[in-house]
């Protein structure tokens, strides 16, 4: 599905994918640009249209009344966040490398991005957390924490969730994430719902050999 919703503008785009494709850089397998994890949070900050996925795969649900509102709020709150987040990398890319993080060279963004996570390393349980819930729900539903996360935790999270989620969502594009784990995914969402696809063969082995969760 094109993406076709968006929120942030050019220097924010290129400044939060050159960010992202550190955190999934491109080595022997596609990494976060290939993917398109940039379009995935484009989307998703781009408003509550793209936030919950329909069962059957055919486009997102339209949100209303009190759901609508809590998510317009929360939507919100990442916008600012992340504009935040976009003026910090440039600050800290011009006072440790002399210019704004999206020119810097790989080895100089690692550099800054080291440095941004330290004061939020803190938050990796936190983050972990919100994972393991998330996962679980259906479609794109976030735990409350995702609010309380840092920039840089955040911008972990939605990098991985941009590289793994569905591609209804933006991102994952050509199933290139899954493709990354060996994972080829359902036919559609609608597939999945429909209890016609299992993911259980996909599941770590314990040691004793029985798969995780039977």
């Amino acid at each position: 599905m094109k993406n076709t919703a968006h929120f942030l503008d050019e220097h924010q785009r290129q400044t939060l994918a050159a960010a992202m494709a550190r955190i999934i850089p491109t080595d022997d397998v596609p990494g976060a640009r290939e993917a398109g994890t940039i379009d995935f949070l484009d989307r998703y900050l781009s408003g509550i249209a793209y936030v919950l996925a329909k069962p059957d795969g055919s486009g997102f649900e339209t949100l209303t009344g009190r759901q609508a509102a809590a998510w317009t709020e929360r939507i919100q709150a990442l916008r600012e966040k992340y504009a935040a987040g976009v003026a910090e990398l440039d600050r800290l890319g011009q006072a440790l490398c002399g210019d704004d993080f999206a020119r810097l060279g790989d080895t100089d963004q690692d550099r800054v991005l080291a440095e941004l996570e330290r004061p939020a390393a803190t938050q990796e349980a936190e983050m972990k957390t919100e994972a393991a819930v998330a996962a679980s729900e259906p479609g794109l539903q976030q735990m409350t924490a995702e609010a309380d996360l840092a920039f840089f935790p955040l911008l972990v999270l939605h990098t991985r969730q941009g590289f793994l989620a569905d591609p209804i969502y933006g991102g994952n594009r050509d199933r290139i994430g899954w493709k990354a784990i060996g994972f080829p995914g359902p036919a559609s969402l609608a597939e999945a719902h429909a209890g016609n696809y299992t993911t259980l063969s996909y599941f770590a082995a314990t040691p004793e050999g029985d798969e995780v969760g039977r």
